[in-house]
């Protein structure tokens, strides 16, 4: 039998109860329909999961006993930051689910010229933890105990400043004739770059080869910025990581 996977916000150890409440609560009693006695997985974003088991199930609240730890890893070998541009509502909801399905380490929201989507700090924040909340269920379906890394969106100015140098830097490049088995070894990490809607345009491109990207292309067509991102992650996955 699968055991539910649920994320617990705050800290966890063995012998210990703790208590659901709101969202986690009603996903266990209102969606999985569970109830006193039924068996569960914890984790907390530290690393580890925990055994389980529902003690009982008051109006809103579901009291947890909290198991055995279990040093179950899943996390990927390749340190993988996606910087994806900023797109509309449901891609970037479906980005930010595969790319946690995925295996990605972090994930960067960056604001291009193209981005149809503009923010402002509130905005931001918000849209920061709306994602924070997909990623978390993802992890819930997938095994990871690990969510990854979500930022605030950042300028594309801003990105290429802070990109760190120590990854290996690909930026998706229709003209480019490397594609992502072309690149040099030896690759410890990677952060990929992927525009919105309509791409990057020429100039950014540029500006991201002259920042030490490695342009690179997918193949001979055009594809969405969404199948673009999923493309990217499984094939860096494939040469490099644990696929």
């Amino acid at each position: 039998m699968r055991l539910s996977r649920v994320f617990v916000a705050g800290p966890l150890a063995s012998g210990a109860q703790v208590k659901l409440a709101g969202t986690a609560a009603g996903h266990v009693t209102r969606v999985l329909r569970l109830r006193a006695g039924a068996p569960l997985t914890l984790f907390n974003g530290s690393g580890s999961e925990f055994a389980g088991r529902i003690e009982a199930v008051r109006g809103t609240e579901v009291l947890v006993q909290v198991g055995e730890e279990r040093a179950i890893r899943r996390e990927s070998p390749l340190p993988l930051t996606l910087a994806q541009g900023v797109s509309r509502g449901e891609r970037m909801d479906l980005v930010v689910q595969k790319a946690t399905e995925l295996g990605a380490t972090a994930l960067v929201p960056v604001i291009t010229e193209r981005s149809v989507v503009r923010l402002d700090d509130a905005q931001g924040r918000r849209k920061l933890a709306h994602w924070h909340a997909i990623a978390i269920a993802a992890c819930e379906q997938s095994g990871r105990n690990q969510p990854p890394e979500l930022a605030l969106p950042l300028a594309f100015a801003q990105f290429l400043s802070g990109a760190a140098a120590d990854t290996t830097r690909l930026v998706l490049t229709p003209s480019s004739r490397l594609r992502i088995a072309d690149v040099p070894a030896p690759v410890h990490g990677v952060t990929v770059l992927i525009g919105p809607e309509g791409g990057l345009t020429e100039e950014e491109q540029e500006r991201a080869v002259a920042a030490g990207f490695i342009g690179v292309r997918l193949g001979p067509r055009i594809l969405r910025t969404e199948t673009a991102a999923l493309a990217a992650l499984t094939l860096l996955q494939r040469e490099y990581g644990d696929f």
